[in-house]
């Protein structure tokens, strides 16, 4: 019972604000959701992340660590999706993408927040960085048929996460009221990602239900299992890997279905795996909190 009341004390703030998103716009209120999404990723989420970077208490060795296991579980993941889809003789340009870059975002980064408290958003901040830049050169280029290094330099995520370790590698410092301000920022990008995840969700057109499923399905059992074989490898315990395993199993980024619809890359399908994985998640990932809390 303990804990079942551990695991519903973290994920029940996370699918509430989802649902208040969802409810939004059962009222036909209006959402700016470009609006929302070009505040959050380009204001919001780099603020959140310069300045868990900058105040991180994880020791830089074990910084290290993470990233080089996000790379390696994301390297195997992306992997394991090729041959899967291969086999399966599905499009690599509207479902690879898909597949790997999940949202380590919206909803990684709550639920770390709630399961492990600074320390866990610390640490999938981490992750969170090393998808981001993964999914805005890889992911990118797969959809699209191209890309540019220089677009890449120019997302204020990155520039976010380069600061931020470099602020943390100096032991650099900002004024208080700087660091005020940044943290005003930061802190809205949670409920706004949240919020926004529903109102997204709820707008989609989607298809293929079944296959979708089965793919989620997929999607979940071989992200666990490249995350725990790259956790294992690198020597990851406690908090860090258990984030690890959280951010590699979160469902489809709604992004990806953003890009899916810019690139013409096969989005009704894209909007189905979205809307399926999320779903699949409201099982999965309570479920995958409560191994974690009880071995880890």
């Amino acid at each position: 019972m303990n804990i079942v009341l551990e695991v519903l004390t973290v994920v029940a703030p996370v699918f509430l604000l989802a649902a208040i998103g969802w409810g939004w716009t059962r009222t036909r209120a209006p959402y700016p959701i470009d609006f929302v999404t070009r505040l959050t990723m380009n204001i919001s989420i780099p603020a959140l992340i310069f300045t868990a970077l900058m105040r991180t208490k994880i020791d830089p060795a074990a910084l290290r660590e993470l990233a080089g296991a996000a790379l390696l579980a994301y390297g195997l993941l992306g992997l394991l999706a090729f041959l899967l889809l291969a086999l399966a003789r599905l499009p690599l340009r509207t479902w690879l993408a898909p597949f790997v870059f999940g949202n380590t975002g919206n909803l990684g980064l709550p639920l770390a927040l709630f399961a492990y408290g600074e320390i866990g958003l610390q640490n999938a901040v981490v992750v969170f960085a090393i998808m981001a830049i993964l999914s805005y050169t890889f992911g990118v280029w797969l959809v699209s048929g191209a890309g540019s290094p220089v677009a890449l330099v120019r997302e204020p995520i990155v520039a976010g996460t380069v600061l931020g370790g470099l602020f943390l590698w100096r032991g650099w410092s900002l004024p208080p009221w700087l660091m005020n301000a940044l943290d005003l920022l930061g802190q809205m990008a949670i409920p706004l990602m949240l919020i926004t995840l529903g109102v997204a969700i709820s707008r989609l057109e989607a298809r293929g239900m079944g296959r979708a499923f089965l793919l989620s399905v997929a999607k979940y059992l071989l992200a666990a299992g490249a995350a725990g074989l790259a956790g294992w490898v690198f020597g990851l315990g406690g908090a860090a890997f258990a984030i690890l395993v959280l951010q590699l199993t979160t469902p489809v980024a709604v992004s990806n279905y953003f890009l899916a619809v810019k690139y013409d890359a096969g989005p009704a399908d894209v909007a189905g795996f979205v809307v399926i994985s999320t779903l699949v998640a409201i099982v999965a990932l309570p479920a995958t909190l409560a191994l974690l809390f009880r071995f880890l």
